[in-house]
């Protein structure tokens, strides 16, 4: 195979960067496949043939072929999240901090779109543990949304904001996850046409707003608590140097993260504050280009301001009736935004009050559905969650064929005596509602998500 075209003065720009090797990296980006990779939903577990777990990370697994997900039912039940494996470090790393708190934590993912990241914080969190993913970017918040709609956990909030508004909760998170945007030369090899937008100009310019997103939610994390930051830039600009920025403003200290020498992680040291970063090389690692690093802020963030808001003060017999749909329905503040109810985990109940004073809000918890009279509306939210007693639901399990014509709206092929509202699964895992009559079924799966590609030929 030809040499990739690599843009000018990129090769040579990387050749003093820890533990790059010229010659290996041309030849795994002119020889080698990008291996396909997947993180299992541990809440809806399923399995792969033949696949090899990912080092870093106990969910994640490489897979002797690249199927077609999108006709992969259970990818759409929220099964598995397909994820480059380098990204999955982060996973490591948050498993490493966490028995530092002897609480629950808050965590901040602040450029989550489209989720990855996100999904896989909520996979390593405990149903105390509160995440907040947020996309500055507004076109990018429904894809967000989705994919944490189908992991379908009810300890999370989705916001659409930007870094700096964060600075009206300061001291409020924990955990703070900044995968920054970067100059992309970590994805050449898997997306080659990335080649076309980078320059030194542009490392340059990602690097200064890296600063500035860096500078600007750092109010938010208190004192004590943990920045992960990562690339996916193989730059010293927008990797080890904002790590000595980071430590020369505002004071952070480095965090060492043990890794296996086997995994072919290599470990840098800034080189001012020799703070620890690490790298990962196509050539060395079985995944993408990645840089990450963590940190502990030693300064202390100042007073949360109190919240003035409340929720609506809800008739507990309007409750009642939801209950029985919930698994562990105590543990849940049930609200209504419009005629939709909502649940979130009750301990959640104050810091909701306060994302809800402070910042924009475009999905929290799980939303239940509507009442009409004493039948609920059941929403799909509720279909996919980890919460929904499905003892209280009629199901009818489908075929890969009759569930891929869900998933594309059509109609299915399908014989019941049954009548009402019926959640549809595909071996046993919900993929969304439908309501059975005596001569046909009403689609309900939600019309943004579903299928637009033309079905396979099924076996």
């Amino acid at each position: 195979m030809e040499q990739p075209q690599f843009p000018p003065h990129f090769l040579e720009s990387l050749d003093q960067t820890p533990g790059f090797d010229h010659t290996d990296f041309i030849q795994v980006h002119q020889s080698s496949i990008p291996p396909t990779t997947i993180r299992i939903n541990p809440n809806k577990k399923v399995s792969f043939s033949g696949a090899q777990q990912v080092p870093w990370c106990n969910e994640g697994f490489y897979l002797n072929e690249r199927p077609s997900f999108t006709f992969d039912p259970l990818f759409h039940a929220g099964c598995y999240y397909v994820q480059e494996a380098s990204s999955m470090f982060i996973d490591h790393i948050i498993k490493y901090i966490k028995p530092n708190f002897d609480d629950s934590i808050k965590v901040l993912d602040l450029c989550a779109a489209p989720g990855g990241k996100s999904t896989l914080l909520a996979s390593a969190l405990a149903e105390g543990d509160l995440l907040v993913a947020n996309e500055i970017i507004k076109t990018r918040v429904p894809v967000l949304s989705d994919n944490l709609l189908k992991w379908g956990n009810a300890n999370t909030v989705v916001t659409n904001n930007d870094a700096k508004d964060f600075a009206r909760v300061p001291g409020f998170f924990d955990v703070i996850l900044v995968d920054a945007p970067c100059s992309g030369s970590g994805m050449f090899r898997k997306d080659p046409d990335a080649m076309n937008e980078w320059s030194e100009a542009n490392v340059n310019l990602c690097h200064q707003r890296q600063e500035r997103i860096l500078a600007d939610v750092y109010p938010a994390l208190k004192e004590d608590g943990y920045l992960i930051y990562s690339t996916c830039s193989y730059s010293m600009e927008e990797n080890e140097q904002v790590l000595d920025w980071l430590c020369e403003i505002f004071g952070f200290e480095t965090v060492q993260i043990p890794v296996d020498k086997t995994w072919g992680i290599v470990e840098t040291q800034s080189e001012q504050h020799k703070a620890w970063g690490y790298r990962f090389y196509p050539d060395k690692v079985q995944g993408e280009g990645l840089f990450a690093a963590c940190l502990i802020k030693r300064e202390d963030s100042g007073n949360l301001p109190s919240y003035k808001r409340k929720f609506e003060k809800i008739n507990t017999k309007e409750i009642e009736p939801l209950r029985k749909y919930i698994i562990n329905a105590n543990d849940y503040h049930y609200f209504k935004v419009n005629d939709d109810w909502l649940v979130i985990p009750e301990v959640h109940k104050d810091s909701m009050l306060t994302l809800q004073q402070y910042l924009y809000i475009k999905k929290s918890g799980v939303r239940i559905g509507k009442m009409a009279g004493k039948e609920l509306i059941p929403d799909h939210e509720l279909a996919l969650s980890l919460i929904i007693n499905q003892q209280e639901f009629l199901t009818t399990e489908l075929s890969r064929e009759q569930a891929i014509s869900y998933l594309r709206r059509d109609n299915v092929d399908l014989q019941t005596n049954y009548k009402g509202w019926s959640l549809m699964t595909y071996e046993h895992h919900p993929l969304g509602w439908a309501k059975l009559l005596p001569n046909r079924i009403n689609n309900y799966y939600p019309k943004e998500m579903r299928i637009l590609a033309a079905p396979p030929n099924l076996p």
